[in-house]
């Protein structure tokens, strides 16, 4: 089983997020189940959404405590919430930042192994493509890439089924333009849009 934590503030899509990986797996054939958690109700507030994918049926439906990936929608939460709880040297952090990522100055993110951190300017991009600081289909698109738990492919399709015309194509773009450059640093080579620390 995957396990993935999405964390990040109301009206950023965090809850989406989660709903449309778990559509991407479907599309793949795995099972999987995608819900949020939320405090207060309220566009900023700190929200929590969770996606399980396997190749068998999921039976339970706690919060996720020990993830195979966690995605930082926006780095203000780590002062703020436990974002990194039940990390593992395994666990991929993929954080949306245009930033340079220190993970000491991050709680507990001398757990993280640093070859598992990827950073990556996704609200710069999502307003760059879409126009809206909305980084949620840009970071499926880097996630896909960094654990290739469901293909980029899979994404797309989730994407056109949540979005319509040119908003569905934009993200497309978005989340093509985030896988790319997710591949295209995990090779070493650099990249203009995100950062592997």
């Amino acid at each position: 089983m995957f396990n993935v934590r999405f964390h990040g503030r109301g009206g950023q899509g965090v809850v989406t997020a989660a709903e449309m990986l778990s559509v991407a797996a479907f599309d793949c054939g795995l099972h999987a189940q995608a819900f949020p958690t939320f405090g207060s109700e309220r566009t900023g507030a700190p929200v929590t959404s969770y996606c399980r994918v396997d190749d068998a049926p999921i039976r339970f439906h706690e919060p996720i405590e020990v993830p195979q990936a966690i995605v930082v929608q926006d780095p203000t939460l780590f002062h703020g919430v436990p974002v990194l709880a039940g990390v593992q040297r395994s666990t991929y952090l993929l954080v949306n930042t245009s930033r340079a990522l220190q993970l000491g100055d991050v709680p507990d993110g001398d757990r993280v192994s640093p070859d598992r951190l990827v950073t990556l300017a996704a609200t710069d991009l999502a307003r760059e493509v879409l126009g809206r600081p909305v980084p949620n289909t840009a970071l499926l698109g880097a996630l896909a890439a960094l654990t290739g738990v469901v293909p980029l492919e899979a994404v797309l399709v989730a994407i056109r089924e949540r979005f319509e015309g040119r908003v569905a194509e934009a993200n497309v773009e978005l989340a093509v333009r985030a896988h790319a450059s997710v591949a295209h640093d995990a090779t070493g080579t650099g990249g203009t849009v995100g950062s592997r620390a």
